[in-house]
């Protein structure tokens, strides 16, 4: 585990000095199907410990991201879910919905499969599961699916629609088209929410709320979909094994996952 020499302690926070330190989970701070590293649970665990606010901000849905912050020891902090359509409040092994935005599932569903007709599709039941056209690929998904036929996944309420299939990544432009976010997360799979929705917005309104000053922001990614993100922040670090597109969102680096950057990134803010 790695400690930090007690001359170089971390010290709690002043209320104007805390941070609001909001980070990506898959790729960053931990290996998708693997738990986080005993260094990076060591680093949380200061950030919290110096009065800094540590928010997740993720691409998984609700169900997906909780038990990573019981896994982190996280209570009473702040969730960004599903690419910002979802703000909710964890308290340990529970959270309290704060803001949803729902996407108009009906029209990208049919813009999608206007465009590529054979794509799965799931459309997120908030703190649930999904709804999907056919079974995805297991473990793809955060929580149980519900196959139902394509009216009513396209008809329920939801802040997020996910295709997956080959070549997925060529539907973009025409959901783009429409307004839509739409968001390539791998050349197979393709998260659509509602107009303007992005981590960066819900986490602005999180800033809002916990009172920290604009220039108090930090965020650590190594994604497509953290890249409003990382511009968002004063302070914005990407992973080492982030894309040259990703990378240049942000105004520093550090290590990649093998090299245990996330802890190495938040340990820096305490030095």
């Amino acid at each position: 585990m790695e400690t930090m020499p007690e001359s170089s302690a971390p010290r709690a926070a002043t209320p104007t000095g805390r941070r609001l330190v909001a980070s990506d989970i898959d790729g960053t701070l931990l290996r998708t199907g693997e738990p986080a590293t005993p260094n990076v649970r060591h680093a949380v665990n200061a950030v919290l410990h110096a009065g800094h606010h540590l928010v997740l901000a993720t691409g998984r849905s609700l169900i997906g991201a909780v038990p990573v912050g019981v896994q982190l020891g996280l209570n009473d902090t702040w969730v960004v879910a599903s690419n910002g359509a979802i703000t909710a409040r964890l308290h340990r092994d529970r959270y309290e919905l704060v803001e949803q935005h729902d996407v108009n599932a009906e029209t990208a569903i049919r813009v999608a499969l206007g465009q590529s007709p054979a794509l799965l599709v799931a459309a997120e039941i908030t703190g649930a599961g999904w709804r999907v056209s056919r079974r995805f690929p297991a473990s793809s998904l955060n929580g149980p699916q519900y196959v139902r036929p394509l009216t009513e996944v396209a008809a329920n309420p939801t802040p997020r629609v996910a295709f997956h299939g080959p070549d997925a990544h060529r539907i973009v432009p025409a959901l783009v088209a429409y307004g839509f976010t739409a968001i390539a997360t791998r050349l197979d799979w393709v998260d659509v929410t509602a107009p303007g929705v992005s981590k960066a917005t819900a986490l602005e309104k999180v800033r809002e709320q916990l009172g920290v000053e604009s220039h108090n922001t930090t965020a650590l990614g190594d994604g497509e979909n953290d890249v409003e993100m990382l511009q968002w922040a004063a302070d914005s670090i990407a992973m080492g094994h982030a894309s040259p597109f990703v990378a240049g969102a942000a105004n520093r680096s550090t290590g990649s996952l093998d090299d245990d950057g996330a802890a190495s990134a938040l340990w820096s803010l305490l030095s």
